[in-house]
């Protein structure tokens, strides 16, 4: 992870996130870390030499040097120079990741499970917290389009009510999705989970989501 940082001038974990790429434990721990009984994380060497060819890190390099010019501009009360560059931001779209993770619709309909639970608990977020409004309404308009789909198809097998949600199930194409929807209520985030790790996952799982109401 230390040789993939130095050569990419981000941190690992959003890439890797995106491409499907997670950590391993190795059965030679201790000698791999020389030694040290610190905490590492280790990644199989072909996955990092994977990841040194993808086009979105050089966007995302560019993300970073746009926020340290915003936080710059910001510092010294620029307002001009803090609207032009923000009208400078960086885009990108991770069509492509998910053209290479989900090369049929099929896969994308059985690895659906895990999008929804995410997409339909951050719909009912409060918009006064550390989720920018924004996602939160992309995220409400991609579960009621795919639950308006459901409630026309007439493919919802079995619900189930909890103190934790609502657990819905429906089939696609043959393949039974199972998925959480939490109670409508105002609970404040909690204060000791990285949103930084959950958004990331969130950035793909909407586009998986937009791809799949699309399809259907």
């Amino acid at each position: 992870q230390q040789w993939y940082q130095r050569r990419v001038p981000i941190t690992a974990g959003k890439i890797c996130i995106l491409k499907g790429i997670y950590p391993h434990e190795p059965k030679k721990k201790r000698k791999l870390a020389k030694g040290s009984s610190a905490p590492k994380t280790f990644y199989y060497a072909k996955d990092i030499q994977y990841l040194a060819h993808e086009p979105l890190l050089q966007k995302f390099a560019e993300t970073k040097i746009f926020v340290k010019k915003v936080k710059k501009a910001l510092g010294r009360e620029e307002l001009d120079t803090v609207q032009r560059v923000r009208d400078a931001k960086p885009q990108y779209t991770l069509d492509h990741v998910v053209k290479e993770r989900y090369p049929n619709f099929a896969d994308a309909i059985k690895d659906l499970d895990d999008s929804l639970c995410l997409i339909f608990l951050f719909s009912t977020m409060p918009r006064q917290g550390k989720v920018q409004p924004g996602i939160i309404n992309k995220c409400r308009i991609l579960a009621v389009q795919f639950m308006h789909y459901c409630i026309a198809a007439k493919c919802v097998k079995k619900v189930f009510v909890s103190i934790k949600g609502i657990y819905v199930q429906v089939e696609i194409d043959g393949n039974d999705i199972s998925w959480i929807i939490p109670h409508q209520f105002t609970t404040p985030p909690p204060s000791n989970i990285d949103f930084r790790v959950m958004l990331s996952f969130l950035e793909l799982y909407t586009t998986v989501l937009g791809f799949v109401n699309f399809k259907l």
